[in-house]
């Protein structure tokens, strides 16, 4: 019951984070952002060699229920503890979330 009330409130609050073109996000610009910024820790593309035991790889975040391209967007914009504060830009966080979501 706690996810399911967590999933709505997540819902709910990207449509004021999210910016208004997030479905129209770049996900080659999104991938440039993800091989500068995250390869250090997650795998973010086939064949990458490199990458933590501690983060999980893009492929495996993109396969989890719920986890479309705006619910990922939003996660990356919310402060978590585990990452680095890379302060990224609205659009920066949708062109990201659409390369991570285009893992599957």
């Amino acid at each position: 019951m706690m996810r399911g009330m967590m999933f709505g409130l997540f819902t709910f609050m990207a449509a004021d984070v999210l910016p208004p073109g997030a479905m129209a996000a770049d996900a080659h610009q999104g991938g440039v952002l993800a091989k500068r910024w995250c390869a250090a820790c997650h795998v973010v593309e086939p064949g990458q060699q490199l990458g933590s035991t501690q983060a999980p790889p893009f492929s495996e975040v993109a396969k989890k229920p719920h986890m479309d391209a705006p619910m990922l967007a939003l996660f990356l914009l919310l402060p978590h503890p585990h990452m680095p504060s890379m302060t990224l830009s609205r659009n920066e966080a949708a062109d990201l979330a659409a390369y991570i979501a285009a893992q599957k």
